[in-house]
C-alpha cells in the first residue's frame, strides 16, 4: 500500500503532483562475504580526445559540441539509442525553454535539434504565443503542459522514436563514434587523473583511453569512483527525487479527456477521488504528440534509491502494474478512453536524483532573485516563477571540486536540491551538456585541464554554437580565465 506524501505548494517549484510513499520491500540482504578479483589484462577498445559516458540529452550535446569544435569523440551509452529520458524514459514532455516574457533562453543544440524535428513528431504552441497572458489562451495550453503562471511557455512534447533517430543521425553526422550496449564500469585513473573508462560489453571488459572524459550518466557514477566528492541530501517536498517508470496507452482521445476535465469539475474531482480509493497510487494522463497517444508520468514514488538495484527493481515491478490497474480503470471510468490499449512502458526508469556533483562552484537557492550573471556563464535557465528573474549557469558547476580530467554534465552537476528541482530536466541538460562537450573539446586541443580552459574562449564558442549568453554581451567577463581550485560561488 502507498499513503500520498504531501507536497508543499510554492514558487520554488513548478509541478506540483501527487508523490506515493510505498513502504518498501524486506531488504535483509545476508552478509555473504566478499569475493577478490584477481588482476588482468583489459584490452583497449579505441583512444578519442573526448569520451562521453552516457548518450542521454547532456551526454548527446556534448558529443556534437566537442566534434563541432573538431575533437575526436566516442559515446558510451548502455542502451540501444540515444536521448536517455527524453526518449527512453518517455519524459516526452520538454520543459520550459522560454523564460516568462516569452523570450527563448534555452537555446543552442536544443533549439536545433527540435527545430530538425518533422512537424507531425511535435505538438506545441507557436512563437506568437510564447509568452501570451491572454487568460483564454493560457488556459487552453495549461491543459496541454504549455502554460504556467497564466503564461503560456515553449514547452512541447515529442514523438520519442524521432527524437531518438534524429539525435543518432547528428551524432553520426559530426563524426563522433557511438557505442550502444556498453556500460561503463569505472573511470580508468593515471596518477589521479581521469583518461578514459572501463566498460563491459557483450565483448567483455574493455577500455577507451580518452584526453577528457565528460560523465553524463546522469548518477554521476564515473566521478563517484574516481574519488571526487558528491551530495545526495534532498528537499522532501519537491518530486525531484521521485521515481517511476512512464508509459503510454494507445488509443485515446485527449481532446475528449481535456473536455470532460474542464467542462466538468466536480465529476473530474469525483473521478481521481474514486481512483486514488480503488488504485491507492493513481496518477492523471499528460497529453503527447498526438491525440490518440496518453502519456503517464507517474504515480511518482518516493523513498527509493536509483543507485540500489532492489529499490530499482520494487518501483519497476509496482509501476508496471499501476499500469495495468490504470488502463482497467480508466477503460471503465474515463471519457476518450473506452478503447485505450497498452502501448509502452519506458524502457528506461525514471530516475530524477541520485548524486550531484561537488564542484568548483555550486548553483544555490539564494541566487535565483539575484539576477547574478556569473563571469563564467555557460548557459541561461528559466526561473520556476514570474517571481524571480533567469537564472545564470556557471561553468564551474560542471567542474569536480578536486578530480583532474573529467566534467560532469546533466542531472548531477554542482547544484542544491531547490537547484536540482529544474537543472535536472531536459532543456537544462541540454545546455550543461553542450558547454561540458565544448569545453571538453578545447581541453582536448591545447593539452590542458578541464578547469583551465579559458573562459573567455569556452564562451566565444557556445556563442558560435547557437548558444544564450549575457556575460559576453554584457562585458561582463572581460579577461576571464581558468576555474580556479575548489573556487565557491
Amino acid at each position: 500500500m502507498s499513503r500520498i506524501k504531501p507536497v508543499e505548494r510554492s514558487d520554488d517549484r513548478i509541478l506540483v503532483s501527487d508523490m506515493h510513499e510505498f513502504e518498501r520491500g524486506e531488504r535483509g540482504r545476508p552478509d555473504l562475504g566478499t569475493l577478490h578479483e584477481s588482476g588482468r589484462d583489459i584490452p583497449v577498445y579505441r583512444r578519442c580526445d573526448v569520451l562521453v559516458v552516457g548518450g542521454g540529452p547532456s551526454g548527446t550535446a556534448a558529443a556534437v559540441a566537442a566534434a563541432r569544435l573538431g575533437a575526436e569523440v566516442i559515446v558510451l551509452e548502455r542502451y540501444n539509442h540515444l536521448g536517455g529520458l527524453s526518449t527512453g524514459g518517455l519524459v516526452i514532455w520538454i520543459d520550459r525553454m522560454t523564460d516568462w516574457e516569452g523570450r527563448p533562453v534555452i537555446r543552442g543544440f536544443a533549439e536545433e535539434l527540435l527545430g530538425r524535428l518533422p512537424p507531425e513528431a511535435i505538438a506545441g504552441p507557436g512563437t506568437e504565443e510564447w509568452g501570451s497572458k491572454d487568460p483564454a489562451r493560457a488556459a487552453h495550453w495549461a491543459q496541454r503542459t504549455a502554460a504556467f503562471h497564466g503564461i503560456v511557455t515553449w514547452s512541447p512534447t515529442i514523438d520519442p522514436e524521432r527524437l531518438k533517430l534524429l539525435s543518432q543521425e547528428v551524432v553520426l553526422g559530426e563524426g563522433a563514434r557511438l557505442a550502444f550496449h556498453a556500460w561503463a564500469a569505472l573511470p580508468l585513473l593515471e596518477e589521479g587523473v581521469v583518461r578514459g573508462a572501463i566498460f563491459e560489453s557483450k565483448g567483455g571488459r574493455q577500455a577507451v583511453r580518452a584526453k577528457v572524459v565528460v560523465d553524463a550518466t546522469g548518477d554521476g557514477d564515473l566521478f563517484a569512483r574516481g574519488g571526487a566528492a558528491f551530495e545526495s541530501d534532498i528537499e522532501s517536498h519537491d518530486i525531484h527525487h521521485s521515481m517511476n517508470t512512464a508509459w503510454l496507452l494507445g488509443g485515446a482521445d485527449m481532446a475528449r479527456w481535456i473536455a470532460f476535465r474542464t467542462s466538468q469539475p466536480e465529476q473530474f474531482a469525483q473521478f481521481m477521488a474514486r481512483g486514488r480509493e480503488e488504485l491507492g497510487a493513481f496518477e492523471r494522463p499528460f497529453v503527447s504528440w498526438r491525440n490518440d497517444v496518453a502519456l503517464y508520468m507517474g504515480p511518482r514514488q518516493s523513498g527509493f534509491s536509483g543507485l540500489d538495484v532492489d529499490d530499482q527493481t520494487e518501483v519497476e515491478v509496482r509501476s508496471h502494474r499501476l499500469m495495468g490497474a490504470h488502463l482497467d480503470f480508466y477503460r471503465a471510468h474515463a471519457p476518450g478512453f473506452e478503447n485505450a490499449y497498452l502501448m509502452l512502458s519506458a524502457p528506461q526508469l525514471g530516475v530524477r536524483h541520485s548524486r550531484r556533483l561537488v564542484g568548483a562552484k555550486k548553483m544555490l537557492r539564494a541566487h535565483w532573485p539575484t539576477a547574478q550573471v556569473f563571469d563564467d556563464e555557460i548557459g541561461v535557465t528559466p526561473s520556476v516563477s514570474p517571481k524571480f528573474p533567469n537564472i545564470s549557469i556557471p561553468y564551474g558547476c560542471l567542474v569536480p571540486e578536486q578530480l583532474e580530467g573529467l566534467l560532469a554534465c546533466g542531472r548531477h552537476i554542482s547544484c542544491d536540491p531547490n537547484s536540482h528541482g529544474f537543472m535536472r530536466e531536459i532543456p537544462q541538460c541540454w545546455i550543461t551538456g553542450q558547454a561540458a562537450g565544448a569545453a571538453a573539446a578545447i581541453a582536448a586541443n591545447r593539452g590542458i585541464a578541464p578547469r583551465a580552459v579559458d573562459i573567455a574562449e569556452l564562451q566565444s564558442a557556445l556563442l558560435g554554437q547557437g548558444v544564450y549568453l549575457r556575460a559576453r554581451d554584457t562585458q561582463q567577463v572581460g579577461n576571464a580565465g581558468p576555474i580556479p581550485m575548489a573556487s565557491a560561488v
